[in-house]
This record gives structure tokens, C-alpha cells and sequence, in this order.
């Protein structure tokens, strides 16, 4: 564990506002804060490009795009350029088995899942494609990791209440949230009554919209934000070769999140991989269909406990190792950011940033300590 380098808020805060563990409740306490320990980066942190840096050059061979469409910041298809060029949001997931179906969750473009305090994991999607969504969710709480996830797209971040240790970032004026908790919540969120609360929390499209007029937030990227992965182009295969120490990887287990243990399985057929959690087929529950993914990020990542309640400081900003896996192989990559609150690059052992083919990603963040129980097969 890195302590010098893991910045990220290590004092107990005063308003504890979250939902946690299993049956998580929300709590009332309130503690004293260690103002030392807070380390708050702001948005000119990022804001300023190293001098010298040259422009980006076009491509030789620019990919060919019908009219009125636009290649997917998160996907790297074809999509309108109404959907493709409006900010997306990214929306927080509840993952015990009791809150299992989510209903929605096929339908975004990027997925995070990272573990949480109980050993569980939340995820975290992150949506472009949702106007014909009538329900999301269901909507849990957020971790102060998750904003570092998001902010790398973009994305407006929709979560339902939060951690302590979040409330600083969130309080971030660059950071475009839409709270369950706040007093626009009602119009963004609903409960339904087939799931006991906490796990009955939803949105829609309509409720984002609303949340976006209440709060006053802009739907268009920043004038900067040239997207986050590099793509191939659309009909075009990325294969990873042997020669660049591809291995196989037909089954990917993920017995290092020891409350839902999921698993993907490739499939030849559509070159896709199916997920798998609690011992069965994950599906979408709008759908019924099983979810599925065209990439597979691994992030490796050192942490340390904020607390003795089992609330985790994950390093997302100095960089580890990972894998990058697609169509039945894996290469080794390592993970860095240029700014803490920039983007993440996967960068290949010949040193070069990984181009992933089109489709949807799921990105695990998985602890240095739990390397042990991840098997690529």
C-alpha cells in the first residue's frame, strides 16, 4: 500500500449520509473531522495542458460516418449525434442479490464494478442511450471512487445519498451530481413497492431531465472532452496477438468479490462475453436477456481502510497493472492518469495505448490483495 501517495480523504467526517453493507441503513452519526487528512484536488488541477504538448494530428484513413451520426465516446458505434454528443450520466447501480435484476443496465455503454465496504460491490453505469427508459435502477449511493470513474467521461453522476468520505468531492463545484438526498430529489427519483427499501429507489429518463433543469447543468461535453478510449473502426476486428503475450481467456472469474463471485464466459459465436453473478446468469430485468460485453478493463488497485467499518480508500490516480481482454484473449497492461482528474490509459507492455474494439466494456477494479482469486482461463 502506497499511504504516502493515497491522498483521497482519510479523516472521519461529520455528516454521515449513507446507505452500507447488505441492509445497509442510513446513519445519523456524526464524528469529528481530521481536516488534515482531506486532500481536495480542483478543477484547475486538470484544467491546465502541459506546455509544448502538440495538437493531435488526423488520421490518414479517417473512418467513414454516415451523416447525422457521430462514433460513441463509449462505445465507438455509429449512434445520432443527438444521443453521441450529449453528456451522459452516470448512474449508480445497487449489486446485492436482493436488488437483482437491475432494470436497465444493458443499455449502457460503460459499466464500473469496484468493491464497497461489507464485501459487496456496487456498479456504476454509464448511460447515453436511456430517452425511451421509463425506470433505472435501482439507485444506490455513492463512493468517492466512483466520481474519479465518472468524471473521466464526462458524465453527470446520479447516486442515492453517499458516503461521508464522498461529501467533499461531491461538494466540488465542477462536479455535476444528481442527488437523491438533495431537495431536487423527488423529482429525479421514485420508489416502487415490488423491493423493500433501501433497494426500491429508481430513475428515468424524465427524472434525469428534471434533475438537469433544477440543478442548472449543461448536457454538452466540455469544449475540450475529445472522448476516453481509443476505438477501431466500426467493422473492424481487434485481435490480440500472441506475439504481443496474448494469452487465452475463455472464462474470467472474479472470486475476489466474495459476495456475488461473477464470472464471464466467452462466446465464439457473437464475440462477446456473458456475466455471470451468484452462481447464475446475469440479466437485464427490462429485457430478460443475459448481459453482455465486448471488452473486459482490469484494473489492479492498492487501497487502505478508512475506518473499522470497512470503508475503502482506493487508489485510482497513481496507476498499477491490469488486463485488457477481448475475443477470447488477455494482454497485460498497466493503468495511469496524467491528472487525478483526467482520463485513465491502458498502456500495452510494448508501450502503447490499447485500441478496444467497438461495443460495450466493463471495467473491474480489483485489490492488490485479491489478485489470488482472479483466474483467467
Amino acid at each position: 500500500m502506497r499511504k504516502a501517495k493515497l491522498w483521497m480523504i482519510a479523516g472521519i467526517l461529520a455528516a454521515v449520509t449513507l446507505f452500507s453493507g447488505c441492509g445497509e441503513q442510513q446513519q445519523k452519526e456524526q464524528t469529528p473531522i481530521d481536516e488534515s487528512k482531506i486532500n481536495i484536488q480542483t478543477s484547475q488541477d486538470v484544467a491546465e495542458k502541459p506546455e509544448g504538448t502538440p495538437e493531435p494530428t488526423p488520421e490518414e484513413d479517417e473512418e467513414e460516418i454516415p451523416e447525422g451520426m457521430v462514433k460513441s465516446y463509449l462505445t465507438g458505434e455509429h449512434v445520432p449525434e443527438a444521443q453521441g454528443r450529449r453528456r451522459p450520466v452516470a448512474i449508480m447501480l445497487n449489486n446485492i442479490i436482493d436488488a437483482c435484476p437491475q432494470y436497465g443496465i444493458s443499455r449502457a455503454g460503460v459499466v464500473y464494478e469496484a468493491p464497497v465496504e461489507g464485501n459487496i460491490t456496487r456498479l456504476m453505469g454509464i448511460f447515453e442511450n436511456y430517452d425511451d427508459l421509463e425506470k433505472i435502477g435501482s439507485v444506490r449511493s455513492c463512493r468517492e471512487y466512483y466520481i474519479f470513474f465518472a468524471t473521466e467521461f464526462n458524465a453527470l453522476y446520479a447516486h442515492y445519498g453517499q458516503a461521508a468520505y464522498a461529501v467533499p468531492y461531491l461538494e466540488q463545484d465542477f462536479i455535476h451530481n444528481l442527488s437523491g438526498l438533495s431537495n431536487f430529489g423527488g423529482d429525479i427519483y421514485y420508489r416502487t413497492t415490488d423491493r423493500k427499501a433501501p433497494h426500491n429507489a429508481y430513475t428515468s429518463y424524465d427524472g434525469i431531465q428534471r434533475g438537469i433543469v433544477d440543478y442548472g447543468y449543461s448536457q454538452e461535453y466540455d469544449a475540450d472532452y475529445d472522448g476516453h478510449y481509443q476505438f477501431a473502426k466500426v467493422g473492424e476486428s481487434i485481435d490480440l496477438e500472441d506475439a504481443n503475450g496474448a494469452t487465452p481467456a475463455n472464462v474470467v472469474r472474479f472470486d475476489c468479490f466474495d459476495h456475488n463471485k461473477p464470472w464471464f464466459e466467452y462466446d465464439p459465436s457473437t464475440q462477446k462475453y456473458k456475466r455471470f453473478q451468484f452462481g447464475d446468469i446475469q440479466i437485464d430485468e427490462m429485457t430478460g436477456e443475459q448481459l453482455t460485453f465486448d471488452n473486459i478493463l482490469i484494473q489492479y488497485t492498492s487501497y487502505e481502510p478508512y475506518d473499522n467499518h470497512g470503508y475503502l480508500n482506493l487508489d485510482v490516480i497513481y496507476g498499477g497493472q491490469g488486463k485488457y481482454i477481448t475475443h477470447g484473449k488477455a494482454i497485460d497492461v498497466r493503468w495511469e492518469k496524467d491528472a487525478p482528474w483526467g482520463k485513465t490509459h491502458y498502456i500495452t507492455m510494448q508501450n502503447q495505448e490499447i485500441t478496444m474494439n467497438t461495443g460495450t466494456t466493463m471495467v473491474e477494479i480489483v485489490l492488490n490483495d485479491k489478485l489470488d482469486k482472479l483466474t483467467i482461463q
